[in-house]
Order: structure tokens, then sequence, then C-alpha cells
């Protein structure tokens, strides 16, 4: 369609405010054929409004609900026939009234920013035809000390709306989510909520647009309106979802990020966006299902709904619809947060914490069919109505008391239920209740009370874990992830550890799960009896970063907990992941004396297996990641007593974590020498070490040259003896990545 012919309907108020006008103006002058439609027209069934190829609707004064529910009718037909809609500022507020999202925006009014605004487009949407003139993904459209009214998402997202971008303010800010799609009918509706002002009564002077020379600002919020208003009229589709459904949904968004070097191909990762601590994991009715922690307006944390992966072998991995989200009237409308499943009779009942205002309570929702995609939410949420009164629990500027995350299963006849939370002036705890049914839960006494100067403040994500002759009880403090092993009582409904601290409290953990970038574990027994764990891998790089990526973090591996002989806690690489091996290249009984000898082999997305003993005083080095040049690389070192990956040069962009992480080793001694069993995953940016499947290591680390893909190893300090090398390249855990278009 060409530019001039466009033909826009521009929605005037019945006593049409400056701003509106001043809108209007504009498109007139950019649209020759732009006309002024009066709302009560809208509702006046003479009216062809066919003869538009687009509408706008564009108010900054509030719309009154008995005119949006006259016009409704007339839209909805509009865009069943094809039309295409823009709404913006105050306007974007009547989506739910017209028919178009369930959610409305949560945010509306009006204010005054001391600094410009703008927009952060989403990376994923960069290629969108609205944003066609922008060649980053930020850009200014509003000048400082302005007041505009709006209409933005903030703890809400629509139901299913695409967030294209959101706020930017000297930065970006995420939490402002602005210019939203929907399709609707056969074609699309863009709302554009923030800094979309035209009344040049209230720029200044570079900023005014009614001269020859507009602004640099005004001409982005020209350029953005011009975008949007020429991508609806022309009836385009847009070129990607992060809202999917389908299996060429999933396709597309991952094969849009697929050639970022960085993003793990066979580690558990959301198809895009935002991804923490993985969630109510469960094998049932022949497949492993996770889900995990996801945001789908961005690469950011916030509005949390459950993501959701299914597999029927561990390591081959599908993507599923979002199993939960937040209701809007609900107790859980600000997030749906962490929790587990678990079988109620054979039905699939998973707990989660529901998050509104400044309260965290523990919801309940039951599986509405047998492929766990959907979920019915318990009418009587929350299952439990506030914390235990009698204990003083730490409070913060976020919630009148910590308390969430969900640990439950049944024992002699009895459901038990673990939550986190933390008492003042001691340090965190686990709290537990139990319950005949599920239904009503008696608290009993707090499982386990921390040392807030050993183990943290305030416990998260609490798990307790029978591993045969012991508990594992392991919790996270909001850096490391302890654990304690003992003896659950459930007649005290107290946890007795195996080590004594002689005071009571909960003292120093026996260790922790991972000395790296590991964080929120959660575990499902396997059908064999093992138990299989797997955690948030956090990012190590800034928000920003993660923005213009346009995903963030993933899940470990899943590991095998168990006990050795002796008693102590074993992790290992679940045996399943040996079902992606492919290309081989192994090395045996290769002796270094102080030098380095590059490896035959190259990749993102390898396992490493090696025995490796080394002198006194001697250390052996492993490199990954690794330039040509060594410009860039990791050394993954051990030095007889401990594991170290070195940061430092790993990346050119010196925005990320470059500082140096450590394991200490439990050796297993040959006369002078420290022998080591290494396994070493390497998945783009994540690094998972284990050592003697006692001691892991996980890291992040952020290479920016394509080419930093080689291995090497090294003797430094005196003699190192490589038993066994094997380095197998792994295949991708997700074969829609692989998946043809269409």
């Amino acid at each position: 369609m060409a530019f001039s012919s466009v033909r826009v309907g521009c929605v005037r108020s019945v006593s049409s405010t400056a701003e509106q006008r001043a809108a209007y103006d504009w498109c007139e002058r950019t649209f020759p054929r732009a006309e002024r439609v009066p709302v009560d027209a809208l509702a006046d069934d003479d009216l062809d409004l066919d003869v538009y190829d687009v509408l706008w609707w564009h108010t900054d004064d509030p719309i009154d609900s008995e005119v949006l529910a006259a016009c409704r009718g007339s839209v909805e037909t509009y865009l069943e026939r094809g039309g295409g809609l823009l709404l913006s500022l105050r306007a974007l507020s009547a989506v739910s009234d017209l028919g178009i999202d369930a959610v409305a925006p949560d945010a509306v009014g009006v204010e005054r920013s001391p600094e410009p605004t703008g927009f952060s487009v989403k990376s994923l949407h960069a290629e969108h035809p609205a944003f066609e003139t922008f060649d980053g993904l930020r850009f200014e459209t509003t000048v400082e000390e302005r007041q505009r009214s709006f209409a933005r998402y903030e703890r809400l997202v629509p139901e299913r709306g695409d967030v294209l971008a959101c706020g930017y303010r000297e930065g970006d800010a995420p939490g402002r989510k602005t210019i939203v799609s929907w399709t609707q009918g056969t074609r699309s509706v863009i709302g554009v909520g923030d800094s979309f002002a035209f009344d040049p009564n209230t720029a200044t002077a570079d900023d005014a647009d009614d001269s020859d020379d507009p602004g640099e600002r005004a001409a982005n919020r020209s350029g953005l309106a011009e975008g949007v208003l020429r991508f609806l009229a022309n009836g385009a589709t847009a070129p990607l979802t992060t809202r999917p459904r389908t299996d060429e949904e999933f396709a597309a968004l991952r094969r849009s990020l697929s050639a970022d070097p960085n993003r793990p191909t066979y580690h558990l990762t959301p198809p895009a966006n935002w991804c923490n601590d993985p969630n109510g994991l469960i094998e049932y009715d022949g497949n492993y299902h996770v889900f995990y922690q996801y945001n789908p307006a961005g690469p950011f944390h916030g509005t949390i709904h459950w993501g959701h992966a299914v597999s029927e072998d561990l390591v081959h991995w599908e993507d599923r619809p979002v199993a939960l989200a937040p209701s809007p009237e609900g107790p859980d409308r600000d997030g749906c947060w962490s929790g587990c499943t678990v079988l109620d009779g054979g039905t699939p009942t998973l707990f989660y914490t529901g998050g509104r205002d400044r309260r965290q309570l523990p919801c309940r929702a039951t599986a509405a069919d047998r492929s766990l995609d959907s979920w019915i939410k318990d009418p009587a949420n929350p299952v439990i109505g506030a914390p235990p009164p009698d204990l003083d629990l730490l409070a913060s500027e976020h919630w009148e008391a910590e308390f969430r995350d969900h640990c439950l299963w049944n024992e002699d006849g009895s459901w038990y239920h673990l939550i986190g939370s933390g008492i003042a002036e001691a340090g965190g705890t686990v709290l537990l209740y139990e319950s005949p049914d599920l239904d009503e839960w008696q608290f009993r006494a707090p499982l386990l009370v921390g040392d807030q100067e050993g183990a943290g403040s305030v416990w998260e994500c609490p798990e307790l874990l029978d591993l045969g002759g012991k508990r594992l009880l392991h919790v996270s403090n909001y850096g490391t992830v302890p654990y304690f092993l003992g003896r659950f009582d459930p007649e005290s409904g107290t946890f007795e550890r195996e080590r004594e601290t002689g005071d009571g409290s909960g003292g120093d953990p026996d260790g922790v799960l991972d000395h790296g970038d590991f964080y929120a574990p959660q575990s499902m027994r396997t059908g064999d009896g093992r138990v299989l764990t797997w955690g948030w891998v956090v990012e190590a790089r800034p928000p920003e970063r993660q923005w213009d990526a346009g995903w963030s973090g993933a899940l470990s591996i899943p590991r095998e907990l168990s006990l050795s002989d002796a008693g102590g806690l074993i992790q290992r690489p679940a045996r399943e992941l040996e079902a992606l091996r492919g290309d081989h290249v192994g090395v045996s009984d290769l002796r270094l004396a102080e030098e380095s000898k590059p490896l035959d082999a190259s990749g993102t997305a390898l396992e490493i297996g090696a025995t490796i003993s080394v002198e006194a005083d001697a250390a052996f080095e492993l490199v990954v990641r690794k330039s040509p040049d060594g410009e860039e690389r990791t050394p993954i070192r051990y030095t007889g007593e401990e594991v170290i990956v070195y940061r430092e040069h790993s990346s050119l962009d010196p925005a990320v974590a470059a500082d140096a992480l450590r394991a200490p080793v439990e050796n297993e001694d040959d006369g002078e020498n420290g022998v080591v069993d290494l396994r070493v995953f390497v998945d783009g940016s994540v690094i998972e070490v284990f050592a003697n499947e006692s001691d892991c290591l996980t890291s992040r680390v952020y290479p920016t040259r394509p080419d930093s893909t080689d291995l090497s190893v090294a003797a430094i300090g005196g003699d190192v003896t490589i038993e066994t090398l094997d380095v197998w390249q792994l295949e991708s855990a997700w074969p829609a990545e692989d998946a043809s278009e269409g």
C-alpha cells in the first residue's frame, strides 16, 4: 500500500484535548487521507468503518465506560473484517472494555518525568516494521519536565499480548511495559501507552515538531507513529510472537536466538525472555515435566509466570505453553512464584507462592489435563491465610514477612509442607506445616533455624530429600545453596543435624551444593528411585546485556544426588546426558612438563571428562572458549586442593563478570600426587565442573569473538599426567532450534 494512500480514521473525543488535536494534526499532515471520526459515530451502525485502513484512538483523558461499551461492537466487527487499530496514551487502558485483552494496564495516570523518556525495544522485535526507522534498540521521544498522561503495564502483563517495548529513562526501565501488540481477528492491535505526546505547547523549542527542523526526540516519536500506522494499515503479519503456543511459534522463537554463540543449546532454557528457579518437577504419565519461573514480557525479573518444558528421556526437551499465570483479581496478582508438584490421589497438584501487594502466601492448583498444560486454581486460595503469628518473621521493604517457596511430601499418612523464611535477629529458617489432606494446614514448628552469620538471614527454596539413611536439607540464602545432612523427626517436627553445633541452631552448613553461579535448586524422584536436581544458572552480565540478547537464565544439567559409602554427598551428571554425545576426541597417558598443548577439538557445546594426576605444587589447566590468539580464554585450573575458573580474560566485554570462582576439592591422594576426576560441561556461556563427584562449580562466561571455541591443556609449576581425557561434541536438546521454517 502506497504511503500517501493510507487512510487513517482518527477517533475524536466529544471534547477534544490539545494533545489529541496535536496528534491528529500531525497525522493529517503525514497521511493526506487521514480524517477525524467522532467517537459517537463508532456506535452508529450506518458508519462504514471499512473505508479506513487503520483506526487511531489517541487520548490523554480517561474514556467513559459507557462510551466504550457503545463502541465495542463496531470495533470488534472492524477488526474481524481486517482493520488495524492503534490505541495510544490513555486509550490503551480500553483494551479490556473493547474485548481485546482480559487484563488492562494497571498503571494509568498523569506524571511529570525529571528526565527524557522513550522506549527500549525488545531485541526479539527489533525487526518489527513498527521500528524500521530505528538503528538501535533504544530511543527517546519526549523531553524532561513534561507533564503527560500514560497507561502501561507495571505489576501486570497482558493475558495475550506481546510486549514489544518497555520504557527508557536514562537507561532501560523494563518494569514499564508500554508498547504492546495483539492479533485480533485477521489483523493487529498495537498500544503505545507512554512517551507518545504530540502537543507542542508542552515541548521545548528544539523538540517542537511544527518547525522545518524538528528535534531528534520529536523525529523519533514521528518515526514510531508512522511505523506503527503503516504496519497496521498494510495488514502485515508480525514477524515473531513472544507469546508462542504452537510448535511452529516455539521453533521460530528459538531459531531467532540460535545465532548467539553464548546461548546454551543442551541446557534447559526458556524459548526466550526470562528464566529463574526450576519449579514443580515431576515424572508423570511417561514424561518428565520441568516448570520454571518465567517472565513472558522480556529478559528481566518480574510478572512471574510458570514456564513449562517436557521430555520423554530427560535430554530432549519440548516447549509447552505457559502453565500458570497471575490472576488479576487473585492473591497471585503480582506473580506466581516458586513451588512444587505432588500427586494427590494420582492427580498432579501444585503448590506455589502467590504474591499481591506486600503479602506472599501459599496457593494451590490441580491439573486439568494429563499433559499438565492447563491448571485449575483453587478458588479458596490462599490455602494458608497468614504466616505464623507467634514468630518474629523477617520483614522487608517488599514483604510484610518473608514467607515463600514450598516443598511437600507424604509420610506415614500425613502431608508435610516446608516454607522458606527468616526469623528476625536469628537467621534463615524453614517452617514446617502438617495436614491430613492438603486442605487444612497446622503450623508445627521451625524445622531448622540457621545462624545468619553462617548460613544467611533468609532461606528460600527449601527442600528436604530422603537419600536413604540420611535426609538432605538444602536452602538458598540469596548467594549460595547451603545443605545440611541429618534426620527428620516427625514427632518433634524438627530436623536433627548429623553434625552438632552446640547451641541448638543451624550453625554453619555441612557444605554448599555448588560454589558458583547456581541457585534455587529443586528435585524430582524418578521411577527408578533416583533423585535428580536442577538449579537456576544465574547470569553474570548486567541487565542491559540480557536485554540486548533477548534471553536470560538457564537451568543446570540434571544432577543425581546420593550418598557415598562414607555418608558424604555425591553429585554426578545424570547418565541420560550421554545420549547427546557426538564426535569424540580422546587422549591418554599424556605427561606435561610445565607446558601447554592444544587439543584437537573445539566448540561451544562440549562434555569433557578427565582423570588427572598432579605433582606437589603443580597445577593442571584446561582452557575452554579460547580464541586462536588467546585474547579470550577461560582457564579451569586444578591445584591439588581446589578447582578455579578464571574469568579475567573470558570476554572482551568489560561489563561482564571477570572474577575467579573457586571450589575446594576433596582429593584422592596417590603418594605425593593429587588425583582428580573431572567432568566439565561447556554450553555457550555455561560451564559446569564436577570434581570427584562431590564438589561442583558452575560459572558463566561471555566471549565476544565467534572464534573463541578452542581447547588446550597445560601443566603449571610442575609435572602433570593426563591419565585419560575425552572430549565429546554434544547435540542440542531442542529439536525445535533446527526445525525448518513452516
